[in-house]
């Protein structure tokens, strides 16, 4: 469940940050041209960062797996740490952060080190920071020299990936795999198994007719898996950014999912 705070948190400092360089740009082509500037604008904005670690007190600790920051380029940011997620507004004053209608999740999972995510938000919220892009890398440094080090994510592969949905909201339950060589995808809608026939051309994934197992489960997850069923026996536009696969139907559906380390 998401709540509204005004006090910065962890992530979303860190992604106000990445709006600095983006700020320097549009102030002035002709002061970018030729420049670190127009370089950072490229490399920060419209990029999924992963979060690599975060030093403390001399001490360096890996970051979770599936941390990450992203900007959109338009003032809004979401990301994860690991466990939690984010979004936020953010307004820059030179290489001063202002955040505005912040709002993250407030889990505990079993499997993410949720001390490294304190870390993380000890580090970044409420600091004013400093940020530093260099040949595809990013640093993130406070006033008293603690650094949270970020890398440019590379898009994950259609094929072969496990894809779990996170939109519609399936409790974890519900994945895909796009096989290359069979030009199938197969998987799971929430309670039951599913196989379809898959051909992938163009930004395009045309799906066949479903076949599905007759499990009934709860109503949550049978809603859930309802939607799902909307993307086959059609035409689906896919979008990969990072780690995130976007499926969009002709009938409007959309389902989002991230892929699994």
């Amino acid at each position: 469940m998401y709540r509204q705070k005004h006090k910065q948190r962890m992530t979303l400092t860190a992604v106000a940050v990445l709006v600095v360089p983006l700020a320097a740009a549009c102030g002035s082509e002709q002061a970018g041209a030729g420049s670190g500037t127009a370089k950072a604008e490229e490399q920060v904005t419209g990029t999924r960062w992963t979060i690599d670690s975060v030093t403390v007190d001399g001490t360096t600790h890996r970051a979770p797996d599936g941390a990450h920051l992203t900007l959109d380029g338009s003032g809004r940011a979401e990301g994860s740490y690991g466990c939690n997620t984010f979004s936020a507004d953010a307004a820059v004053d030179g290489d001063r952060i202002t955040l505005g209608d912040t709002a993250s999740t407030e889990m505990a999972c079993d499997d993410k080190p949720m001390d490294v995510e304190r870390a993380l938000s000890r580090t970044l919220s409420d600091s004013a920071l400093k940020s530093d892009v260099n040949d595809g890398r990013l640093t993130l440094t406070t006033d008293t020299g603690d650094t949270v080090r970020l890398s440019k994510g590379k898009d994950a592969p259609l094929y072969g990936t496990k894809w779990t949905v996170t939109t519609p909201a399936v409790d974890g339950r519900a994945h895909l795999t796009f096989d290359e060589e069979e030009g199938t995808v197969a998987g799971r809608l929430g309670c039951n198994h599913v196989n379809a026939d898959a051909t992938v051309r163009d930004g395009h994934i045309t799906l066949g007719v479903p076949s599905l197992t007759r499990m009934m489960c709860e109503d949550s997850l049978m809603d859930g898996e309802k939607a799902l069923t909307k993307l086959f026996a059609g035409t689906v536009d896919y979008a990969i950014e990072g780690r995130t696969l976007t499926l969009t139907s002709e009938n409007g559906t959309r389902v989002r999912a991230v892929a699994q380390r």
